[in-house]
């Protein structure tokens, strides 16, 4: 497998409303994390971070020059690879502690990391999957439900929507009708665990929080982005199969 460049690992895209896409394009499609930069006028938001195997801040300029506040939707590995690189991070408090102390086995790495068959090129540098682990990034801002993420320009509503993980949060910002929804909908495979009751009713829980929601756009934490309409069509399809 050939290996890959550090100034090739991330390819960017604008978006509508100061938006931009970032992702790395050599994770196959169903573990490569999208991550989000929302321009505002006081301070930027970074919505999850990738893996981390090539820094984000060193390859994406944009990400160097204004404060940023990092936001984690949620813990595992591939969304918050490079949340050490910035000075002011968030996450909701059930997932405070991983982003603080991080394992291969907290973050779910040791699970999909343990060859190179997520890649199609392998990253630059010494690398080894069985060495791969994610920094500690101690959270600075705790985001229940609820919270208001604020760039002085933009209001991003914080909704606590466990089941992919208990502290699955999405933001909402309700005067673009624009939702970052991390892990718990995106326009491809989810992921859950069926074999875990009390987590399927959360998830449930969240699914339904969610089916009349208004929005425009949701950027996911995977897959390109979609509308109302394939919102609502994934909600009801996953409550058809798990709601009972």
């Amino acid at each position: 497998m050939k290996i890959a460049t550090p100034e090739t690992w991330y390819v960017t895209r604008a978006m509508n409303d100061g938006i931009t896409w970032i992702y790395e394009p050599f994770i196959k499609e169903y573990y490569r994390c999208n991550i989000w930069h929302v321009r505002g006028r006081d301070r930027d938001l970074l919505i999850d971070s990738g893996m981390g195997v090539v820094s984000l801040r060193e390859q994406i300029a944009a990400l160097a020059e204004r404060p940023i506040l990092a936001v984690a939707s949620h813990t595992h590995f591939d969304h918050i690879g490079t949340h050490h690189e910035f000075a002011e991070r968030a996450v909701h408090p059930a997932e405070a502690a991983i982003l603080a102390h991080p394992t291969r086995d907290n973050t779910v790495a040791g699970k999909y990391v343990a060859d190179d068959s997520i890649f199609t090129a392998l990253p630059p540098g010494d690398w080894n999957p069985l060495r791969y682990e994610v920094k500690a990034a101690p959270a600075q801002i705790l985001l229940e439900e609820g919270s208001i993420v604020d760039t002085g320009d933009r209001s991003f509503e914080v909704f606590h929507l466990p089941g992919h993980s208990d502290g699955s949060i999405a933001l909402y910002e309700r005067a673009t009708e624009t939702l970052f929804a991390g892990d718990v909908i995106y326009d491809g495979e989810l992921a859950y665990d069926t074999a875990n009751a009390a987590e399927m009713r959360l998830y449930v829980a969240s699914m339904k929080r969610l089916l009349n929601l208004p929005v425009r756009a949701v950027h996911g934490g995977h897959y390109p982005s979609f509308g109302q309409d394939r919102l609502r069509n994934i909600i009801q399809d996953f409550l058809s199969e798990f709601d009972r």
